[in-house]
């Protein structure tokens, strides 16, 4: 783990900007030496997201995680119930250390994120009863659910927040998916008014997914290989997240939503995810530069945290006045015969894939701690 940069210029300049930075990364050793902490202390960060990959990680190491695996041994539990006590303890704690920010900003942040189990994607009834479980599990009123924007999610989504619990909408890729999402946010609101809930405590952001665009788009215009296809590179996840903004600002500002805000509700805040650089062509910080605009979260692992401290280049609103070159670099894209809609539903489809692969190989990694302690858990 490296080391926290301490408030740096570039970060505060996002945030003056209208950019919460949370931070893509949790483990034990992090909450316990004092690193979390730190970096929320000095304004680095305001919220933290999680995700079964990050868990695998830190939970797979077992660094940290001693003592209760041997409680959960004596216990008897099944992996299953090991692997929630865990993560919800992480983020019960993550969520403590971040209380101060949730109640300076009236819950906008200060947010810690927890995953339903991947393996439900496509199961509504199953992801409803999963986040609400893992809220009542985390007890923490800046905790948020994480829910995948599969086309199951999208009525759980409706139902959880109709519930008046904060959703954090995970693995976006298209535009048109991006808009069922909202719709589908601002019917839970509908619902969480109709049943006597306070919106006003109701907080959402929709993760709209970017890095994982240009990787799989890069590769297609590689194989092209013509310098009409070559020059598009790099290209696509900005347009495509710059045209989700464009989404975003045209929901939130229809006669339905005003309808909502009339009644104190807090809109859905685009998060940009993903934004660690995979291409080392590509500036470290291409994906935090160029995508500054008001009402955004973006979420960075700590090596892109600290890459744009150290020399990040805010320069102010860099989405709203590139819609026009953003409609017109995806339809150079189609032109050349790669198509948007089978490349967006290919990455929702390996998203979940790769979650419920990482969600396995935790599973898999505490049943042997468990059974190493003469418990078979499985």
């Amino acid at each position: 783990m490296t080391e926290a940069i301490a408030t740096p210029g570039a970060l505060k300049r996002l945030a003056d900007e209208g950019v919460s930075i949370w931070l893509d990364d949790l483990s034990r050793k992090r909450i316990t030496s004092g690193s979390l902490a730190d970096l929320v202390a000095s304004g680095s960060a305001v919220g933290v997201t999680t995700n079964p990959s990050i868990f695998q990680a830190a939970i797979g190491s077992g660094e940290g995680y001693e003592e209760q695996l041997t409680d959960l041994a004596v216990r008897g539990v099944t992996v299953d119930e090991a692997v929630r006590m865990m993560t919800t303890a992480d983020v019960r704690d993550a969520a403590d250390i971040l209380d101060s920010v949730y109640r300076a900003t009236n819950g906008r942040d200060g947010r810690v994120s927890i995953e339903v189990d991947p393996r439900l994607a496509h199961r509504t009834a199953a992801t409803v009863a999963e986040a609400k479980q893992l809220f009542w599990l985390v007890n923490r009123p800046n905790v948020m659910i994480k829910i995948p924007a599969t086309k199951a999610g999208l009525p759980a989504i409706t139902e959880v927040v109709g519930l008046g619990i904060s959703v954090n909408v995970t693995l976006i890729f298209s535009l048109e998916r991006y808009r069922e999402v909202m719709a589908a946010y601002l019917a839970g609101l509908e619902k969480a008014r109709e049943r006597g809930i306070d919106l006003s405590t109701i907080h959402s952001v929709a993760s709209f997914f970017v890095s994982r665009v240009d990787s799989e788009i890069d590769k297609r215009l590689t194989a092209l290989g013509s310098d009409e296809a070559l020059a598009l590179k790099g290209r696509a996840a900005l347009a495509n997240a710059r045209l989700a903004y464009e989404a975003y600002a045209d929901v939130f500002s229809s006669d339905r939503w005003l309808a909502l805000a009339g009644d104190k509700a807090n809109k859905q805040r685009p998060l940009w995810a993903s934004t660690g650089v995979k291409d080392p062509a590509y500036k470290d910080t291409l994906y935090v530069d160029d995508l500054v605009a008001p009402g955004t979260v973006n979420t960075m692992p700590e090596a892109t945290l600290n890459a744009v401290a150290d020399h990040g280049e805010i320069t102010g609103d860099t989405v709203t006045g590139g819609y026009a070159q953003a409609r017109a670099d995806l339809g150079a894209i189609e032109r050349l015969g790669i198509s948007y809609d089978e490349v967006v539903q290919q990455l929702e489809d390996e998203g979940v894939a790769k979650f419920e692969t990482a969600w396995q190989d935790l599973l898999d990694a505490v049943a042997k701690s468990l059974e190493s302690k003469g418990v078979d858990a499985r």
